[in-house]
């Protein structure tokens, strides 16, 4: 069957009932929590570009979303989820790196974090460019650790005042950063080729 990844918009609204019963049956099956979030929330990241919808024709498939935090700082990736019909098939890894080049190119100053106790998820994010961090260096943005209060093990992050949990934390440089980096790179390779060239002149004389 063929499945194609696109950025959603308006188009794809009817879908929001679905992919909410999809992430709730998902993390009831994980026996951890993905934040809760309504038709109404869905709809309005499709409305705005902000997420990431893959279909088998006309059946969901699966589906990711960008949530932007502490004014524009961070973003993150969330509510990624695949059809149990279509998993096993590296559809998630897909929807993933679909999802954080959306957020990337919308947020480029933005860094790129997400909390997740799934190893499949680890993995996806370690060949994306994510390390794993402390929660310290992760968006302190109320509104998000707030989200965590429908996960089963919200209690732990309490007791934990809020330094670690069952997740692991794990953030990506922003797409400015990463350039900024690949620019030094590139111009210390010039440096030293050039000094490279001059010795190798400076001995044939």
């Amino acid at each position: 069957m063929n499945i194609k990844i696109h950025v959603a918009s308006a188009e794809f609204a009817h879908y929001a009932e679905q992919i909410c019963d999809l992430i709730e049956i998902s993390a009831k099956q994980r026996g951890t929590g993905i934040a809760r979030r309504s038709p109404e929330y869905i709809r309005t990241k499709m409305e705005n570009g902000n997420a990431v919808i893959a279909l088998a024709d006309d059946q969901l498939a699966g589906f990711c979303y960008v949530e932007v935090w502490s004014h524009g700082q961070y973003v993150a990736n969330s509510g990624l989820v695949v059809h149990p019909d279509f998993r096993q098939q590296g559809l998630a890894k897909s929807i993933k790196e679909k999802a954080f080049n959306l957020a990337r190119d919308k947020y480029p100053s933005a860094r790129v974090f997400g909390i997740t106790t799934s190893l499949a998820v680890m993995k996806i994010n370690s060949q994306l460019g994510y390390k794993p961090v402390t929660f310290s260096e992760l968006t302190q943005d109320e509104a998000f650790w707030n989200g965590c209060q429908s996960c089963p093990n919200f209690d732990i992050l309490q007791r934990c005042q809020r330094r670690m949990c069952l997740c692991t934390g794990m953030l990506a440089p922003s797409k400015e950063e990463e350039e900024a980096e690949k620019m030094k790179f590139d111009l210390a390779q010039l440096i030293l080729n050039g000094n490279q060239t001059g010795q190798v002149e400076g001995a044939a004389v």
